[in-house]
């Protein structure tokens, strides 16, 4: 299937304060480097989001989004369709919300929100009662969990060579002592290269890959057993455990929820 090149929005010429997307995004869709004056919020209502700036990849299941700050580079590249959902704010309204990209929780109120105006095709809200609704979305994003990536990269050769070996292989159950043999480095450096760099455990890494792969699976239709035999998981029961802990909600229900299935 040939690269579909996404359409840049522009809201330049906007009057503001706001500004609604709504598109449905095919696999292997990319848009080209840009930036706007505006910040922007970028959410996808099922499928998982890849947004690149410099020295930062940011992938997030439905549960995030991707916070773009004003001015700031970024571009974009879908491995698969997802329901693509974007709020533009003014930068007057952008001192708020954080200075640079991030990942962010997204709650029930700004799905909802979100969720009400796609299904009403509002772009540009006008009336007192849309404003109110855009400025509780500001107001819960200003509130929300931040991270700056919600599956990080590396940069020592060492742990790049992990995370490769991880990426191509996620069902591979490796303790970080047999990683760091195979790297030559210690367990205690491996250690420390995992949380300089990642902010994070190796084995919590490792979780939220086969999460974002499980929901991937889930989008593409493969039952929970097979997913779970997949990612390395000897029962559907431990599968399941995983994914609840990183989404709140079982793998079937969050397919009925988010993967329109």
């Amino acid at each position: 299937m040939a690269t579909q090149q996404l359409r840049i929005q522009d809201v330049e010429g906007k009057p503001g304060p706001f500004y609604f997307r709504y598109d449905e995004f095919d696999a292997d869709s990319v848009a080209a480097a840009h930036s706007h004056s505006w910040g922007h919020l970028n959410y996808a209502a099922h499928g998982t989001l890849q947004m690149d700036t410099e020295g930062l990849r940011m992938l997030s299941p439905p549960q995030y989004a991707v916070w773009i700050p004003p001015d700031v580079v970024h571009s974009c590249h879908l491995r698969h369709a997802i329901a693509y959902r974007s709020i533009y704010v003014e930068r007057a309204l952008c001192a708020r919300l954080p200075a640079t990209p991030c990942t962010v929780r997204v709650g029930p109120i700004v799905r909802s929100i979100l969720a009400d105006f796609a299904a009403r095709a509002l772009l540009e809200p006008r009336t007192e009662a849309d404003l109110r609704l855009a400025h509780v979305v500001v107001d819960q994003l200003a509130q929300a969990p931040q991270q700056r990536c919600y599956l990080p990269d590396a940069q020592s050769p060492a742990l790049v060579a992990v995370l490769d070996a991880l990426q191509a292989a996620p069902d591979d159950h490796r303790s970080l002592a047999d990683w760091a043999q195979r790297v030559h480095v210690t367990e205690r450096t491996l250690a420390r290269h995992c949380q300089r760099e990642l902010g994070m455990s190796l084995g919590e890494w490792r979780q939220r890959l086969r999460f974002l792969r499980a929901v991937d699976a889930l989008e593409a239709g493969h039952t929970v057993q097979q997913i779970g035999f997949d990612l390395g998981y000897g029962t559907a029961s431990a599968f399941i455990a995983m994914f609840q802990r990183e989404a709140g909600t079982t793998p079937e229900q969050y397919r009925k929820e988010f993967c329109g299935m």
